[in-house]
C-alpha cells in the first residue's frame, strides 16, 4: 500500500445496532477502492471483514476487523465493529484507535438501542460522528422518519448531507446536498446529474440548514453569513469540518450498502470532514521517570510510541498484536521498549490486517492501524515506546463480566486442553475471564452474555480441537444450626495388642453474631482429656465442618466446646480422640436443627425510568428485597439484594426487559437461611450427587 502522511489518514470505527449493515460497508468501501473484484454478501458468508467460523455461521460480526483503503488522496483505515451487546470488549478497544465514528442505522429499525449506545461510547470519548441511514432499499424504508427520530434523540447536532432519490424498492441513489447534484448508482459507477424537480424545495431547505451549521463554527463565516454574504463551497466545507471535528455537527447520509448506492458519498465525508489523527485530541500518557501526565499529539517528528488495542490468538501464526502508532515512525527490525511491562521486544515484519489477510508494510507514521506477530510480553492495552523517551498510556478499561458457567470437557482427560485453549483466549478478549472455584471444584467462565460464551466454547473446539459443555455453577451453600445441643462421642475397639479408646462431650451451639466461622472452647478440668489430645478433638472437629450433615456444604457460625470425656491410660491416643470427636459431631450437628444458608448478593441495577415496574417485578420474583431507588443522571438506580441462586442469568433477563439498556453490578454481601421448601429439593439434589460419587 502507498505511504501516507499523518494528515492523510482517517481512523474510523463502524458502530451501530447488530444487523444495520456495518460489514456490507466496509465491503463496498474496499469494493469501490478496487481492493475487491468481487463484492462480498454477509449471507453468502464470503466477506472480507467477517471470515470467523462463528461469524460466518451466525451471520454477524463477532470481533472488530480492519479494513484498509486508499480512497482520492487519503487511506481510509475502517473497524468493522460488532453491534451485539455480548462484544462490547471489541467497542471499548477500538474507540481507543479511532478518531472518528460512522455509526449505521437501519432505515426501519432508525435509532434502536445499539445505535444510542454507540452514540454514547462516541460522545464520552470524544469523538467525531457521522450517521448513515442503510437499507433505503427496503420495504417501509423511510430516510425522514430516521433523521427526525435522530433530532429527537440526539437535538441539534444532527445536520442531513444528503437526501433518497426514490424509495423501496425504486430507489437508485442521493442528492448530494453539499454539491447539490443527485448521484444516480447505474451499473458498477455513480453517475452525476441534476436534482429532480420533486426534490429541488426539500434540498434548498437541507442547504440552508448545512450553510447555516457551518457559519457558526467559525467567527469570519459567521459574519459574512448574517452580512448576506454567500459562502463559497471550500468556506462551507471549512466550516462543517470544523463543526465535526469540534463534535458540534453529526452529518446524516443515507444510502443502501448492499446496492453500494451512497457508499462512495460516505467515504468522501469521511476524507473532507472527519479528522485526521493529527486533528484528533491527543491522547494523555504517563513518564514513568517522573510520574508526570504528558499529552502526546500524532506528530510524526516525535519519539515513538504505539498502544495494542487487541490481540488476535491464531493458532498456525501466533499471536498477533494489533495497535494504533500514537507518534513518531515505525519501521521493521526496530526494537522498542514495552513500556507497561518494562521489556524489551522487536518488531520484525509489519503488516496491515485487512480482514484476515495480511499486507506488509515497510514504515507506518503516527495514526496509522496495523500489527505484528509474536511479540513474547505484549498485551493488549501496553504501551510500546521508544526505550529512550518512556511513555505509558492508559490501559483500556472494559467492562466487568456479567454472566458466569460452569465449563467442562466432553471427553475426560480434556482438562489441560481447556486450560491452554482458554489462557489463550483471555489473551485474545479481556472481557473473559476464567477461574478455578477451590471450594465447588468447577472451572468457571464470565463473560458479556450467554451468546459471547457460546462463542468461546465454539472457539475452543475450531482453534484448539477441544469440545466442551457449559453447566449452571453449582452454588456455595453452607450450613449452619440454630440452636444448642450437647453430644457423646466415643470410640471403643478392642483388637488383639494395644485397642482404641476415645471419649468425648462437647457442646455445639451458634455464634449468633457471625463473628466467626469457627470456634473451639477447651473447658476441659480435672484431666478427664489430658491435654495431649485435646489438639486432636479440635482437629477432628476442624475437618468435620468442610461436610454439613445436611447436604455435605461447609459449616459456618459454630462454636464447639469440650467440657467432659474419659481415656484409658493404655488404649488412648490422638486418632481415637480425633475419631470421637467426629461421632460426636454427627449426633450433636442433626440434634441442633441444622439450616441450609445461601449467598445473598448486593445488587445495583441502571436502567430508564419506563422499565421501573418491570425491574422490581422481576426482582421480587427472584426473591430479591428492594433497598432503595434513586436516579442517576438519565437513569434510575435500583438498589436490592437478591440470592445468588435466582441471578445466573441476570444478563440475558434485564437485557430482554429493558431492550439491553440496562446496566447491573453485583458483590456478595453475606449468607442468609434458605426457606425451607426450596431448601428441600436442594438438599435432595446435594445428597443424590453425592451418592452418584
Amino acid at each position: 500500500m502507498k505511504d501516507y502522511k499523518t494528515e492523510n489518514l482517517r481512523n474510523i470505527g463502524l458502530f451501530g445496532h447488530g444487523s444495520a449493515g456495518k460489514t456490507t460497508i466496509a465491503e463496498a468501501m474496499l469494493f469501490n477502492t478496487g481492493v475487491l473484484d468481487r463484492f462480498g454478501k454477509v449471507d453468502d458468508g464470503n466477506t472480507v471483514t467477517d471470515f470467523d467460523p462463528e461469524e460466518i455461521k451466525r451471520k454477524i460480526s463477532i470481533s472488530a476487523a480492519t479494513a484498509p483503503c486508499d480512497w482520492k488522496e487519503c487511506r481510509i483505515n475502517a473497524i468493522d465493529i460488532p453491534g451485539y451487546f455480548d462484544f462490547v470488549g471489541e467497542t471499548v478497544a477500538s474507540l481507543k484507535v479511532v478518531d472518528g465514528a460512522v455509526i449505521a442505522l437501519d432505515s426501519i429499525g432508525g435509532v434502536e438501542v445499539g445505535a444510542e449506545k454507540a452514540w454514547d461510547f462516541v460522545n464520552e470519548g470524544k469523538k467525531a460522528c457521522v450517521f448513515f441511514v442503510n437499507k433505503l432499499d427496503r420495504e417501509n424504508a423511510s430516510f425522514s422518519k430516521v433523521v427526525e427520530q435522530l433530532r429527537g434523540v440526539f437535538g441539534n447536532k444532527i445536520v442531513p448531507f444528503a437526501l433518497p432519490i426514490g424509495s423501496e424498492a425504486s430507489f437508485k441513489g442521493i442528492v448530494d446536498i453539499i454539491d447539490m447534484k443527485a448521484k444516480i448508482r447505474e451499473g458498477n459507477k455513480t453517475v452525476e446529474g441534476d436534482i429532480p424537480a420533486e426534490l429541488k424545495a426539500e434540498a434548498e431547505e437541507y442547504r440552508n440548514a448545512i450553510i447555516e451549521a457551518a457559519a457558526q463554527t467559525d467567527e469570519e463565516l459567521m459574519d459574512k453569513y448574517f452580512g448576506g454574504e454567500e459562502l463559497s463551497r471550500e468556506e462551507i466545507i471549512r466550516g462543517l469540518r470544523l463543526g465535526v471535528v469540534a463534535g458540534d455537527v453529526a452529518p446524516v447520509l443515507c444510502g443502501a450498502a448492499i446496492k453500494n448506492i451512497g457508499i462512495d458519498v460516505l467515504m468522501d465525508t469521511v476524507m473532507n470532514y472527519m479528522p485526521s489523527p493529527a486533528d484528533a485530541q491527543a491522547p494523555e500518557a504517563v513518564n514513568p521517570k517522573s510520574n508526570e501526565k504528558v499529552k502526546i499529539p500524532a506528530d510524526v517528528n516525535a519519539p515513538f510510541s504505539a498502544q495494542v488495542y487487541k490481540t488476535v490468538a491464531d493458532p498456525f501464526v501466533g499471536k498477533i498484536s494489533m495497535f494504533k502508532v500514537m507518534s513518531g515512525k515505525l519501521t521493521a527490525d526496530m526494537e522498542v521498549l514495552n513500556s507497561s511491562k518494562e521489556k524489551k521486544e522487536k518488531l520484525s515484519s509489519l503488516f496491515l490486517l485487512r480482514g484476515k489477510k495480511q499486507v506488509a508494510a515497510d514504515k507506518l507514521v503516527a495514526g496509522d492501524i496495523a500489527a505484528v506477530a509474536k511479540l513474547q510480553f505484549t498485551t493488549t492495552g501496553d504501551t510500546l515506546c521508544d526505550a529512550n523517551n518512556p511513555v505509558v498510556f492508559e490501559p483500556i478499561q472494559f467492562p466487568a463480566p456479567s454472566i458466569s458457567m460452569a465449563i467442562e470437557p466432553k471427553a475426560k482427560g480434556d482438562e489441560d486442553k481447556i486450560g491452554s485453549g482458554l489462557q489463550r483466549l483471555v489473551e485474545e478478549d479481556p472481557t473473559l475471564k476464567v477461574e478455578k472455584n477451590t471450594e465447588t471444584k468447577q472451572t468457571l467462565i464470565s463473560g458479556m452474555g450467554e451468546q459471547h460464551l457460546e462463542v468461546v466454547t465454539k472457539k475452543l473446539q475450531n482453534k484448539f480441537g477441544v469440545e466442551v459443555v457449559l453447566k449452571d455453577p453449582k452454588i456455595p451453600f453452607r450450613e449452619t444450626i440454630r440452636k444448642s445441643a450437647k453430644a457423646e462421642g466415643k470410640h471403643k475397639k478392642q483388637s488383639g495388642g494395644h485397642g482404641q479408646y476415645g471419649h468425648v462431650w462437647v457442646e455445639f451451639e451458634p455464634i449468633l453474631d457471625g463473628s466467626a466461622d469457627f470456634e473451639f472452647v477447651d473447658k476441659i478440668v480435672g484431666g478427664v482429656v489430658p491435654r495431649q489430645y485435646i489438639p486432636a478433638v479440635e482437629k477432628g472437629l476442624r475437618e468435620c465442618i468442610e461436610e454439613g450433615v445436611l447436604a455435605g456444604y461447609p459449616v459456618v457460625n459454630l462454636r464447639c466446646t469440650l467440657y467432659d470425656g474419659s481415656f484409658h491410660p493404655v488404649d488412648s491416643a490422638e486418632m481415637p480422640f480425633k475419631i470421637a470427636a467426629s461421632l460426636a459431631y454427627k449426633k450433636g450437628m442433626a440434634a441442633a436443627s441444622p439450616v441450609l444458608l445461601e449467598p445473598i448478593y448486593h445488587v445495583e441495577v441502571l436502567v430508564p425510568d419506563e422499565y421501573m415496574g418491570d425491574i422490581i417485578g422481576d426482582l421480587n420474583k427472584k426473591r430479591g428485597r428492594i433497598l432503595g431507588m434513586e436516579p442517576c443522571g438519565k437513569m434510575q438506580k435500583v438498589s436490592a439484594e437478591a440470592p445468588l441462586a435466582e441471578m445466573f442469568k441476570y444478563a440475558t433477563d434485564l437485557r430482554s426487559m429493558t431492550q439491553a439498556r440496562g446496566s447491573f453490578t453485583m458483590e456478595f454481601e453475606r449468607y442468609e437461611e434458605v426457606p425451607a421448601q426450596i431448601a428441600q429439593k436442594i438438599i435432595e439434589a446435594a445428597n443424590a450427587e453425592r451418592e452418584k460419587e
